[in-house]
């Protein structure tokens, strides 16, 4: 488990694709005290429960094959949807609270598509990247990785 010092008044982002815990840290790097600030949840069944067509079909320029397109991914446009409002929020709050330290920690995907919507405003103050699903662990399970 790695271990990073969190200074007080931080914010760690823990999220998913789908729900996403703005905690701060009301104690000091000996001992984090994390609360929940905001929770964002939203609904995303699965994708064959959100698009019903088949995928389509194209002819090639010049011959009379035809080949077949991907399904769509409805599942994963809205998580990405999902992260990329997710770091409006977090610009949102690193503006009118001065945060001055921030942790995110989400799966792989969720935090790739984290790093690319996030503003560099935001950037500069991230402190920490874990690339675990914790969304749905204790906090006091979160608290672990931040001890000095």
């Amino acid at each position: 488990m790695n271990e990073y010092p969190i200074p007080r008044d931080a914010y760690v982002l823990v999220g998913d694709g789908r729900k996403a815990l703005f905690l701060r840290n009301h104690g000091d790097e000996r001992f984090p005290n994390l609360r929940a600030e905001r929770v964002f949840e939203q609904q995303n069944p699965r994708s064959s429960d959100q698009g019903s067509d088949h995928p389509g079909r194209a002819f090639a320029p010049d011959t009379h094959r035809r080949s077949s397109m991907e399904t769509t991914d409805w599942h994963g446009l809205q998580e990405d949807r999902f992260a990329r409002e997710v770091a409006d929020v977090l610009e949102q709050l690193v503006r009118t609270h001065d945060v001055k330290a921030v942790a995110i920690i989400a799966p792989p995907k969720t935090l790739a598509e984290l790093r690319r919507a996030i503003h560099p405003d935001v950037k500069v103050r991230v402190f920490a990247e874990i690339d675990k699903d914790l969304t749905k662990h204790p906090i006091s399970d979160i608290e672990r990785y931040f001890v000095g």
